[in-house]
């Protein structure tokens, strides 16, 4: 696979964690948006290749889903980007309106010294106990019985985790929640009250921290895996099959999905049932004020969201994204029609 960050952008998410500016060639302030770090990989990529075409540019603040949240509740950004769906009272409140754009997998990494990628298994409930500080070392039973013939060593686990508010964050803990009942007390959301472990900040930051720290697990959206070369683990999934985290196992996972059902597009889709499916699976959503205020840039942020529906599917699998099916993204398009002006004219 393609790595999709040169190595300018690299550094400035590793030094900064914020504001980046995904257009092909240079700097540009045509479209802007924040949140999600789940899907900066292929934001990027739809941002270069919609950038070449049309010529407008998309300014990204890869800044994690809370911080996401607050900037188009703010209206400082024509957009925001969570992984985790607002339910619709809250939508409702803040009159916003949501919709999904892609899906993927949250994937635990470790790094262990003649461990390679897959090779060792995982439970969810065993998760959980490391995360709640009850399993400390990679030598724990609990781990070796899962594991026969592969040589765990008598270390210490490093826990790590998001330090900022993310939705990453939801759906590895919302999984947490639905398979351990004592993750319950810690709960669900884009920032919990951690028991144990140390804070990176973004995707970026837990990638680089499992990378540098002997004994460690994270946990991040895959194309993060691929582009630092972590050792991800498989996972045991609610139909008792280890899987590993690929293309196969997402669509497995996402094929569960009810979008025509699911009221504002409010949809989880961690712990799905199948043999095939991957259990920590997402999707990543789109935030706009229902109200505009500022119309033409409204309908150029939807004109960019409809290229990536029609256009950005290869892009999205080449990162192991899976791309909206056309049926979804046509009940999304025909939601657009209730995104209107202050005269009540529908801006698209």
């Amino acid at each position: 696979m393609v790595g999709v960050l040169n190595k300018s952008m690299k550094r400035m998410l590793a030094a900064a964690g914020v504001a980046v500016l995904m257009t092909g060639t240079g700097w540009a302030t045509d479209l802007s948006g924040a949140g999600a770090t789940f899907p900066y990989p292929i934001y990027a990529k739809w941002a270069e290749a919609y950038k070449a075409q049309s010529g407008i540019g998309l300014n990204y603040q890869s800044i994690g889903s809370g911080g996401g949240i607050k900037q188009i509740k703010a209206k400082t950004v024509d957009f925001g980007a969570s992984d985790m769906p607002l339910k619709p009272e809250e939508l409702r409140v803040a009159g916003l309106t949501q919709f999904p754009m892609v899906m993927g997998g949250v994937v635990p990494v470790v790094n262990l010294k003649g461990i390679k990628p897959g090779e060792i298994n995982l439970t969810g409930t065993v998760l959980a106990e490391i995360y709640l500080g009850k399993i400390t070392k990679w030598n724990d039973p609990a781990i070796t019985r899962l594991n026969p013939g592969v040589a765990l060593p008598d270390q210490a686990i490093a826990v790590v985790h998001r330090s900022d508010g993310s939705g990453t964050t939801f759906i590895f803990t919302n999984y947490l929640s639905k398979v351990s009942p004592e993750w319950g007390k810690v709960g669900a959301s884009t920032a919990v009250d951690w028991p144990v472990g140390l804070g990176g900040k973004g995707n970026e930051g837990v990638a680089a921290l499992v990378g540098q720290t002997d004994g460690a697990i994270g946990y991040v959206e895959y194309a993060y895996t691929v582009q630092n070369k972590l050792i991800f683990t498989r996972l045991t999934n609610s139909a008792g099959t280890p899987v590993a985290p690929e293309s196969k196992s997402f669509i497995a996972a996402a094929a569960n999905a009810d979008w025509a059902h699911a009221s504002d597009f409010y949809l989880l889709l961690t712990d799905q049932p199948g043999a095939d499916s991957w259990p920590i699976t997402g999707a990543t959503f789109i935030l706009l004020h229902k109200v505009q205020d500022k119309p033409e840039s409204a309908n150029a942020v939807l004109k960019f969201f409809e290229w990536d529906y029609k256009n950005g599917a290869k892009l999205a699998q080449s990162l192991d994204y899976i791309p909206m099916p056309d049926s979804v993204s046509s009940l999304v398009m025909a939601k657009w029609h209730d995104i209107k002006d202050a005269t009540g004219k529908p801006v698209w």
